[in-house]
């Protein structure tokens, strides 16, 4: 028993730090009819609410291409495809309003049931749809009528964000009307992705069936850049799978981040608390698709020790840093991880293993003046935690004159000489008096 309330705890402070970033952003969550057909339906919802309660506003876009799908077949009027959305004509636009009315339906009901035997009974999630989204049609493409299949003419962004300031979730289908009083039928994933871009949101969020983006042995992609996201694609376009929950994804998903969007996530419909552990673990589950930048951290190179040097200097004739000559770090360049803005080097910082004792050093970390204020020294620990975990470490210890406190705010807690690496214990400058703390991997 005290072991799982150690885990609880342990788990609960971990997440603390997510927790407090994601409080008041916004999120846009596409939710494919495949997922909602899924056994596990019923926990994501759970965990929507549980989002909802924490502070985030919560935009849910449902599909229901299934669901349609099964209704057509049923009717025995099976409905075309042209570039990979459904032609949908008078007869076939009546099963689609039935199939999304009745997705809608259960979705609202399943967010109204009082969340009863969950970690979420007694909660009161408010959901809100309406005509928030006006559609016009797609017309004709290469000789194919659409009818009343559409595209997105504008959205009431404003409407939506009153709602959202109200801490209700907005629920918003693939059925739309236009300013005519037509309805059309959009794809889910085109109602996601202009939604995030116009809504400003902080994430787009999607699933699959797989735990996200899959290399060719079936290892997920942790982290994707637009352009890596487009090559992943134009393979999927090959082999004819671009129609797939992933496909669609990374379509909306190369838009928004292009556009603003600073992260799009995709995970496992299957995986019961993949968008808990996605949003509030350090590794995560999925895969997400983030913006391209002008900034990007790097393992360093010889021609960046004049950067080094410049960054370094200052602090070293403080006494923060102990001093390193040009010789020193020529030889333990291949040690050293740099943020690189255009050129500039604006961050460093060095690992230097342990793999003995299995642990790890963080040492010479320092980020120009001037991008203080913004998140590179935790983006720079990140990136060094990765490299000492892809190691087979098990810990990282700094050793700090001044920064006691940030390094405690990142999870580290102090420690003794004794707890050192023995080569770094004979090494220690006991006039120096630093600090020592330490972290697990």
């Amino acid at each position: 028993m005290k072991l799982r309330s150690t885990a609880l705890v342990k788990g609960f402070r971990q997440s603390a730090p997510y927790l407090n970033a994601h409080i008041g952003k916004t999120i846009v969550i596409m939710l494919g009819g495949e997922a909602i057909a899924h056994n596990n339906f019923p926990h994501i919802v759970n965990d929507i609410a549980l989002l909802n309660s924490l502070g985030l506003r919560i935009v849910l876009v449902y599909g229901a291409r299934p669901q349609i799908s099964l209704l057509t077949e049923q009717a025995g009027y099976p409905t075309p495809y042209h570039k990979g959305i459904r032609v949908t004509d008078a007869r076939a636009l009546e099963l689609a309003k039935q199939a999304a009315g009745q997705v809608q339906l259960d979705i609202t009901a399943r967010f109204s049931m009082g969340l009863n035997n969950t970690p979420m009974a007694g909660a009161q999630v408010n959901v809100v749809s309406g005509n928030f989204i006006i559609a016009q049609p797609l017309g004709v493409d290469e000789g194919t009528d659409y009818a009343h299949s559409g595209k997105i003419r504008r959205i009431n962004i404003e409407g939506i964000h009153r709602q959202l300031d109200q801490q209700s979730v907005v629920l918003l289908g693939p059925i739309a009307s236009s300013v005519t009083g037509e309805c059309f039928n959009l794809t889910s994933e085109e109602i996601a992705t202009q939604l995030a871009i116009k809504l400003k949101a902080d994430k787009l969020i999607g699933f699959c069936s797989e735990q996200g983006v899959l290399d060719k042995d079936g290892n997920v992609f942790t982290e994707m850049l637009p352009r890596e996201a487009e090559y992943e694609l134009e393979h999927l376009v090959a082999q004819r799978t671009d129609d797939s929950g992933t496909g669609r994804f990374l379509r909306g998903a190369i838009t928004a981040c292009r556009a603003g969007v600073p992260r799009s996530h995709l995970i496992s419909y299957k995986e019961d608390g993949a968008l808990i552990q996605e949003l509030f673990s350090f590794d995560g589950i999925g895969t997400q698709v983030v913006m391209e930048s002008a900034e990007q951290i790097r393992q360093a190179a010889i021609n960046d020790i004049g950067g080094i040097l410049d960054l370094i200097r200052p602090l070293e004739q403080e006494g923060i840093l102990v001093r390193r000559s040009r010789e020193q770090l020529e030889q333990e360049i291949e040690q050293f991880t740099v943020v690189d803005r255009d050129g500039l080097i604006i961050g460093c910082a060095a690992l230097y293993p342990f793999p003995d004792e299995g642990m790890a050093e963080m040492a010479c970390v320092a980020v120009h003046p001037d991008f203080r204020d913004s998140d590179r020294g935790a983006a720079l620990l990140g990136h060094l935690r990765q490299q000492a975990k892809e190691q087979g470490l098990k810990s990282l210890f700094v050793l700090t004159t001044r920064s006691l406190h940030w390094f405690r705010e990142q999870g580290f807690v102090e420690c003794s000489v004794e707890q050192l690496p023995v080569t770094k214990k004979a090494l220690y400058n006991f006039q120096r008096c630093s600090k020592i703390l330490i972290t697990t991997l």
